[in-house]
């Protein structure tokens, strides 16, 4: 018999995380797309904008196809519930 539950939070909360929690997507027109998240702690004082431009260009060092992609998509939300 196979038992199915939901992990618990402490499951999920083994590595440490970051403050927020957050999701971009690029995409070239009629081409392809990209999505990436993760959590990360912004430094002291930034802004929203900071953050995009900062997690945009972590995307694009590991997909540099993607330099002149449009974003589709991002959320940044505090990691928390």
């Amino acid at each position: 018999m196979t038992s199915s539950t939901a992990p618990s939070v402490t499951d999920t909360q083994a590595a440490p995380q970051g403050s927020h929690m957050w999701v971009l997507t690029l995409g070239m027109p009629g081409g392809a797309q990209t999505t990436a998240g993760g959590t990360w702690t912004p430094p002291a004082g930034a802004t929203r904008y900071d953050v995009f431009v900062a997690l945009r260009n972590h995307v694009v060092a590991r997909h540099p196809q993607m330099a002149s992609a449009n974003c589709v998509f991002f959320s940044l939300e505090p990691n928390q519930l």
